[in-house]
């Protein structure tokens, strides 16, 4: 993966690491740790097929869907759902610097960054 694409990445889990001090629940850093894997557990739709599971992988690791789930939090005066959709944009983009991109239904390892997703 390019450069330029890693240091937007960084950029922008930067941010939304930002976002998530502002709105952080009151809850510990132990806590958030926790909370900002939970989006894998969308490989768990992989039990089922690759179809499934690419469906539920990308659905909690969609950019677009975290945006639009804080700026609905923003508008609603809702703290959960803008940190909920800042730890979803946290996650992605670290998960996009690592190489790891949104899934195609045929294999876990085929996403939109590249065929290996382990690549670094």
């Amino acid at each position: 993966m390019k450069l330029t694409i890693k240091l937007e990445e960084i950029a922008m889990f930067i941010a939304a690491v930002y976002f998530l001090s502002i709105y952080n629940l009151g809850l510990s850093a132990w806590v958030w740790f926790l909370l900002f894997f939970a989006p894998d557990l969308g490989m768990l739709g992989y039990i089922v097929n690759t179809r499934v599971g690419a469906l539920t992988y990308n659905l909690f690791h969609h950019k677009g869907i975290a945006i639009s789930l804080s700026l609905i939090g923003y508008f609603l005066h809702n703290d959960i759902l803008i940190a909920s959709g800042a730890l979803l944009v946290a996650h992605a983009a670290f998960d996009r610097m690592l190489g790891f991109g949104l899934k195609y239904n045929d294999n876990f390892k085929h996403t939109h960054l590249s065929d290996v997703a382990y690549e670094l």
